[in-house]
């Protein structure tokens, strides 16, 4: 049997383009960007299709398995896209609606205890604009309830400030299942994953066990996002599964949802982050908003529902208390991440939609490219050294704008 460094060095060889290639650069710490990375996939499609994809590096370490365009991961926040798609499937169907007071499917009152007569809406919700923080954190155990843990959790009335937060889509996920006595893992399996043939879910709910066999693990040199060693070791910080189906839900005992009450704790399935799908998968995504709501042959959405998640709700505008992300994040729309062209784009003068990701060691983003009609999907799993160090142009990190600039130069199909 190969010793795992050797196994994973042979690996990366079998995986690795002949020519010279700038991302194979990149992986091997051999550009300014980064001293390093695991691994990285990228896909480049149109409305046709796929126009490029590729993977370097690794998805696991030990035992040594290189990454593909197939392997299913944990994107981070690109989920809150989807989320929203979901939604609109809803409003479609006149389950929901964007701009009605949430209390009314909850079933309790959503309200910020200083502005008692501010409804919260949907809109809100998925613009970051509902005045809610994330706090002291946006995970609710297992057994415990929403409405019981928001006190703590406000930062302006409704309405009145971008902050972007993880626990807004925790509380879209309760009003999704509240509205459809559906959890809100097979709910998104219903009405986007599975429509989409998606081998994909929220926590691996849903995923095969195929997926799960094929999963990636994502690293950083260090415990979490305060411990770098760029020279270090790589450590494991999630879905290291060895082919075992975890639990879809953090609970401290049995893993036993057969008491769970749809609609009294949406953060359970992580809304906001944990959606295990491939770049491949997101590609298609992708493609189904440039297409209008429509990929191969399976209409998802009404054309006029991607225009609405399409349509700035916030704009930056040096309000004071608006939070940019740094200067990321100066356009949202309901549920969808929009570029403005400025120092917020990693491409200059992009004006993209979609998402991005960062997390326990990845990076991810889905891009939909409305101009040149691409989308454009990267995701890494574990960098050597603190990716938002300040070495980059944009608002982005140097790694992104290095793997965005080389996607969107990508010549179009012949």
């Amino acid at each position: 049997m190969l010793r795992p460094v050797l196994a994973l060095a042979l690996a990366l060889l079998l995986a690795a383009p002949a020519a010279a290639e700038p991302l194979a650069d990149l992986v091997a710490g051999r550009t300014a960007a980064t001293p390093g990375l695991v691994g990285l996939v990228v896909v480049v499609a149109d409305r046709q299709g796929v126009v490029r994809a590729q993977s370097f590096g690794a998805a696991r370490i030990d035992p040594a398995r290189a990454l593909a365009p197939d392997t299913p991961l944990r994107v981070a926040s690109v989920s809150k896209a989807v989320v929203a798609i979901g939604v609109m499937r809803l409003v479609e169907a006149g389950r929901l609606d964007l701009d009605s007071d949430v209390s009314l499917w909850l079933g309790w009152r959503l309200r910020h205890p200083g502005f008692p007569d501010a409804p919260v809406n949907l809109g809100q919700l998925l613009s970051h604009t509902s005045g809610i923080s994330d706090g002291a954190g946006y995970n609710i155990p297992l057994g415990e309830r929403l409405q019981d843990r928001l006190a703590d959790h406000w930062a302006a009335a409704p309405g009145t400030r971008f902050a972007y937060a993880n626990l807004n889509y925790g509380i879209i996920a309760s009003v999704m299942e509240a509205a459809t006595g559906e959890r809100f893992d097979r709910l998104m399996t219903r009405l986007v994953l599975q429509p989409l043939r998606l081998d994909a879910g929220y926590n691996w709910s849903g995923a095969s066990d195929a997926a799960i066999a094929a999963a990636a693990t994502l690293y950083r040199t260090g415990r979490d996002e305060s411990d770098w060693h760029p020279h270090g070791p790589w450590v494991a910080q999630v879905d290291d599964l060895r082919g075992v189906r975890p639990c879809p839900v953090r609970t401290a005992g049995p893993c036993d949802l057969a008491t769970y009450a749809p609609g009294s704790n949406g953060t359970l399935f992580s809304p906001h982050g944990g959606l295990r799908i491939s770049a491949l998968g997101l590609a298609k995504i992708g493609r189904m908003l440039l297409r209008g709501g429509t990929v191969d042959g399976v209409r998802l959405l009404r054309p006029a529902s991607v225009r609405a998640l399409m349509t700035p709700v916030w704009q930056a505008g040096g309000r004071p208390q608006d939070d940019d992300y740094q200067g990321q994040m100066r356009c949202y729309g309901p549920g969808l991440h929009c570029l403005t062209g400025g120092n917020d784009a990693p491409v200059a003068g992009a004006r993209w939609w979609g998402h991005l990701g960062e997390a326990y060691g990845l990076l991810a983003g889905l891009w939909v490219d409305t101009a040149r009609q691409r989308v454009l999907v990267y995701a890494l799993t574990g960098s050597r050294d603190d990716p938002f160090r300040p070495v980059h142009r944009s608002a982005f990190t140097a790694v992104e704008e290095n793997i965005l600039m080389e996607l969107a130069a990508t010549p179009p199909r012949r």
